[in-house]
């Protein structure tokens, strides 16, 4: 059986080797310095699913406002272990971060994939979010 509870500090290690899966490294340190900041603010949310007190995945939901268009929450990061695939682990955990957007009387979810990561695209389209634009992600270091 799956539960879904909020996350916390304690959960570092797990989300850390749960996160290298995606390909991003991190530690045990800086993964639950994030777990607190998250946890910390009214902007954010993040949960875990477990199996037999395991965690096997998890998300992470922020509000997000723009002068252009109403406030949004999106998804900033979704795992579930590859070994816990097809027990909708990944749509309770979608589930939990909607009932906090409409807590935040938030109308819109969204996410963005790499465009490589074609399976998770269909497990989102299966959910109900639909493709709206392709865009490219540029960044630069803070100086």
């Amino acid at each position: 059986m799956v539960q879904i509870r909020e996350i916390s500090e304690k959960d570092a290690e797990s989300v850390a080797t749960l996160s290298t899966q995606l390909g991003y490294e991190s530690d045990i340190k800086q993964t639950s310095a994030r777990i607190k900041r998250i946890n910390n603010s009214n902007e954010n949310c993040a949960f875990v699913a477990l199996v037999d007190g395991e965690v096997v995945g998890w998300i992470h939901g922020f509000y997000t406002l723009r002068l252009e268009s109403d406030p949004f929450i999106e998804i900033g990061g979704l795992i579930v272990d590859e070994n816990y695939l097809n027990l909708k682990i990944g749509k309770q955990l979608i589930e939990n971060v909607n009932i906090w957007a409409k807590k935040h009387q938030v109308k819109k979810l969204k996410v963005r994939c790499n465009i490589k990561r074609t399976e998770s695209h269909k497990f989102y389209e299966r959910l109900g979010f639909k493709e709206n634009k392709r865009q490219i992600a540029l960044e630069m270091n803070v100086v």
